[in-house]
């Protein structure tokens, strides 16, 4: 018969196991353990809660891993909080309307926007990004202009001076602006030069400034300042946003939308 073990000490004993293989799969845990998934979950729950591990598609990888987690692969980041960028995106197409004209920043968060379309009949989406512009094909009714420029292959997005020309050509409904890191003292950040200044040329172009980020987001900061939070019309988060934050959104006048997960 398995032991039976407190939750402190299945939660220490699994980041004994993270620490040694930088991965731990949900799976494994519910039979090691002889737990539910539910419990297993709340674990890695509590535990990202204290900047103790981050949690993935399937399971959870080492906070302090190797890889920088502000400029991951696109394909290492679609793994990171993929229920909640599923849930967000969903909520945040249903903000756009016919006939607007709107821009989506890079990121696997707006991606989830751009699969999330079918309801509309007119629409004109700019985009920096290659792989949302690809995703965006399908919709054969809609106005698609790709940015050129130098092409990222960690985010599959354009940067550069030709990018942000172009950016100058027009005047859009809305910007939904994916974002690396947020704080109420640093606004929103992130590790690259080249993406905080196609971020700059997106917000002036704008009309309405949607930020859009799952709130693992908060309370980090990242290398290049893009704006300070009073330059952000409209936030989208998750539920897991913390009290702090969300007053002080609140109180500055930015519209806050909460996304139950």
């Amino acid at each position: 018969m398995k032991r039976k073990y407190s939750a402190e000490e299945r939660r220490s004993l699994l980041l004994n196991q993270l620490k040694d293989n930088g991965k731990i799969l949900i799976a494994d845990l519910v039979n090691q353990f002889n737990v539910s998934e539910v419990s297993i979950r709340k674990d890695l729950a509590v535990l990202e809660e204290r900047k103790l591990l981050l949690r993935v598609k399937g399971g959870a990888v080492n906070m302090h891993q190797s890889v920088d987690y502000d400029d991951m692969t696109i394909s290492q980041k679609q793994n990171l909080h993929a229920r909640e960028k599923q849930l967000l995106g969903k909520f945040a197409a249903s903000l756009i309307a016919d006939g607007e004209t709107v821009i989506l920043d890079s990121g696997t968060t707006t991606m989830e926007i751009a699969k999330n379309l079918d309801g509309l009949e007119n629409l004109t989406v700019i985009t920096n990004a290659l792989d949302i512009a690809i995703t965006l094909n399908r919709y054969d009714r809609f106005n698609v202009i790709t940015l050129g420029g130098k092409m990222r292959s960690v985010s599959y997005s354009t940067v550069g001076m030709l990018a942000e020309s172009a950016l100058k050509n027009f005047y859009c409904d809305k910007l939904f602006l994916g974002v690396d890191s947020v704080s109420i003292k640093d606004g929103i950040s992130t590790p690259n030069l080249e993406e905080a200044s196609i971020n700059q040329a997106m917000i002036n172009s704008a009309k309405e400034v949607i930020a859009i980020f799952d709130s693992s987001k908060f309370g980090r900061r990242s290398f290049v300042h893009i704006a300070a939070l009073e330059k952000i019309d409209t936030i989208i988060t998750d539920s897991g946003i913390s009290p702090d934050f969300k007053d002080y959104v609140e109180a500055s006048g930015i519209k806050l939308y909460v996304v139950e997960v």
